[in-house]
């Protein structure tokens, strides 16, 4: 199915060298850190790579890390352009912070011409030095005042060691513990410590388990440092309750995401405790190029998504995918770039770069351009999974538009990546080939439920590549907009069987299961969720509309036995009728008092019967206020329900998110309110999360 393409290669030239000239060379001209060897754990050392190319480049760079004991090398940087002066070619910086064990490390720098194929490349050997030298732990500051370094002195063998953070108060809340890691001896173990207030006291000590006997360390006290005034930290307000602390309190952790879909102050992502006090954040050096914060990950860590130099040197919105631990550092990154290379060589006809792509662009044309809205690491082994946008050029007509010019339709690709960050399996919406039944379940004459489009520049949307000033209709249809992907682990079943993915496509008001298999699927949609889908849904209590629609954050709860929580935006619900556009008719001016808000969802349902009902475990609440964008929806460890309502317009000139934890509550509104429990109110922002700490996130 995935075959590699021998003369689109020669003809592109872009891949592996297959058809490079046998005298092409690329030679290292240096390879240094800005620290010599050896530092301490915790020092910032920068690497640079400068080379020289026989032929024209450009030159791509990689940097990967063999760790003490390990036997393989690990992928931190993938391969991104270098930049060009004086007949030298040198690397972005490569921004190393060990904060893992000590040792001799190993630093690998691989030189490539992707134009020609040839390569080179070197390793240097770096020793990392132990903070901890006597038998008392000990904390260092970073260059993030709410995040330290806590070291400890070695652990025996076979045991387990984690670090517990108490606040140094005449009544403090209850300890927070990190994940539990292996021990190493000789080695010192060493933790981010993050979830603390600015300003304040806190002790740590250490918690040794040995053959189920629990040990504690010595206890060192520290102050974290204030807020710094240069960077501009969200304000959030506790709307419910009136007074004081929520009762429940098992969760005690907001971690939100910052993006503003209507522009404004460009904050930075941040944590915050349950009456709104920041207690971490992520702000990266240069936050005018944007980040999506896509998901935060056990152990503590998010994945992001960022704005930033790639191959295309016209292209920089959401073009990095960032592994990075909680003080800030990269832990691993790849690029649309080489992404696109390892696509061409799996075989895909649509996931190649733009800039290959003749102009004006002819029918059949397609490119992948950026990832968008998601990426997890829930898949098996570690791996990754991650959304690109692709855009494809369809003859006149297509789904209804009227220019008589051909049209540029946005699709979309899911791509998995393995450890190291390598594509090993990908669906396309647009191929059959990979995208298996896709113009059987989803045809590309279905359009966009309410008709939408996207320019140049249009907020809300992908980078566009492919408009064409007089060639090309003058709006791209902006066909699916997905914002959600869920490994289903069993899918299901009740025995063991491979996951597949919960794909959840925005504009066609549908959840998608796709047959993913653990690697091994066909990429063949098996149902469709949502109205006129492959579903019934056993409406019960008689809503006028049931169903979701535009919705976010799809997710099945519980490792996957249920049920599926849903933030339902509710556009098409609210809207006028779009039948003319193909869509299903909306409730428009009909909303009765409840109608017309978002509502927060979470349904049980059935494969053999293809039912989907509310009741007896369900809800669907209405959360007071309609959020024609972004959300989120989470079940809580207790049984509670967490939904961001993150787009709230308050007036002509002013929007608000709210953060809301629903208690015990009847399932559908007609029984009663939902028993809102926290509401804390801040800027409008893309997703939330609610968890014990930054160390356990959740799971779907």
């Amino acid at each position: 199915m995935k075959v590699f393409n021998f003369l689109r290669f020669c003809a592109l030239g872009l891949f592996l060298g297959l058809c490079s000239p046998a005298f092409a060379a690329v030679d290292l001209v240096s390879f240094t850190p800005s620290h010599p060897s050896p530092e301490p754990i915790g020092k910032t050392i920068t690497w640079t790579a400068v080379a020289t190319d026989s032929s024209a480049g450009p030159l791509t760079f990689q940097f990967n890390i063999l760790a003490p004991g390990a036997t393989q090398f690990v992928l931190v940087k993938d391969f991104n352009v270098g930049t060009f002066s004086g007949g030298n070619w040198t690397s972005q910086p490569f921004v190393w912070v060990p904060t893992g064990i000590e040792g001799l490390y190993q630093i690998q720098v691989v030189i490539k011409d992707f134009t020609t194929g040839a390569s080179t490349s070197k390793t240097v050997p770096f020793t990392v030095k132990p903070v901890v030298t006597g038998s008392s732990p000990i904390v260092e500051k970073t260059a993030n005042p709410l995040v330290v370094l806590f070291s400890a002195p070695s652990c025996p063998a076979g045991s387990l060691m984690r670090a517990v953070l108490q606040q140094a108060s005449s009544n403090p809340p209850p300890a927070t513990g990190t994940n539990w890691i292996g021990c190493r001896p000789p080695a010192s173990v060493t933790f981010e410590i993050a979830g603390m207030l600015p300003s304040t006291s806190y002790s740590l000590y250490a918690q040794t388990e040995t053959k189920g006997t629990i040990t504690n360390g010595s206890t060192v006290s520290f102050t974290t440092g204030a807020l710094p005034d240069t960077v501009p930290f969200p304000t959030f307000t506790l709307q419910i309750p009136a007074n004081g602390i929520p009762t429940d309190t098992s969760n005690p952790v907001l971690l939100h995401n910052m993006i503003q879909f209507g522009g404004g102050t460009t904050y930075p992502d941040v944590a915050t405790d349950l009456t709104g006090n920041i207690i971490w954040y992520y702000y990266p050096n240069d936050l005018t190029h944007g980040s999506v914060l896509a998901r935060p990950l056990p152990g503590g860590g998010l994945i992001t998504m960022q704005d930033d130099i790639s191959w295309n040197p016209k292209a920089t919105q959401e073009q990095l995918l960032r592994q990075v631990d909680l003080e800030g550092n990269i832990v691993r990154e790849t690029n649309m770039g080489i992404i696109q290379q390892e696509l061409l060589a799996l075989g895909s006809v649509d996931g190649g770069p733009c800039t290959a792509v003749p102009s004006p662009p002819v029918v059949g044309s397609a490119c992948a351009g950026a990832f968008h809205h998601d990426a997890i690491q829930t898949l098996p082994n570690g791996w990754t999974a991650a959304l690109l946008d692709i855009e494809k050029i369809f003859p006149a007509g297509t789904q209804g538009d009227t220019s008589g010019l051909p049209v540029d339709v946005i699709g979309d690709m899911i791509i998995v990546l393995d450890t190291n960050w390598q594509v090993r399996w990908y669906w396309d919406s647009f191929d059959p080939a990979n995208g298996g039944n896709g113009y059987a379940k989803l045809p590309v004459s279905r359009p966009a439920v309410l008709g939408e489009t996207c320019g140049a520049n249009t907020s809300g949307c992908p980078p566009i590549f492919l408009l064409s000033s007089g060639n090309i209709a003058p709006l791209a249809h902006d066909w699916l907009h997905a914002n959600t992907l869920y490994y289903w682990p069993n899918s299901g079943a009740s025995t063991p069987q491979p996951g597949d993915i919960i794909w959840s496509a925005r504009h066609q008001d549908w959840a998608f299961k796709i047959d993913y298999r653990d690697g091994k699927g066909t990429g063949d949609i098996i149902w469709r969720m949502g109205p006129s889908g492959d579903f019934t849904f056993n409406n019960t209590y008689g809503d006028p509309w049931p169903w979701f629609s535009h919705q976010h954050d799809v997710g099945i709860e519980n490792g996957g036995a249920g049920p599926m929580t849903i933030f339902d935006n509710g556009n098409t619900r609210v809207s006028l009728p779009a039948a003319s556009s193909g869509g299903v008719p909306g409730l428009g001016n009909k909303c009765g008092p409840n109608d017309c808000n978002s509502r927060g969802m979470a349904v049980t349902f059935s494969e053999p019967e293809m039912i989907v009902t509310v009741s007896p475990n369900g809800v669907s609440l209405d959360l007071g206020s309609f959020s024609p964008a972004m959300g989120s929806a989470e079940q809580l460890s207790n049984g509670n329900y967490f939904f961001e309502n993150p787009i709230v317009v308050l007036n002509l000139n002013d929007t608000a998110g709210y953060s809301m934890e629903i208690g015990p509550t009847p399932p559908v509104p007609e029984l009663g309110p939902a028993s809102v429990i926290l509401d804390l109110a801040g800027p409008e922002h893309y997703r939330g999360w609610q968890m014990p700490s930054l160390y356990y996130p959740p799971t779907t």
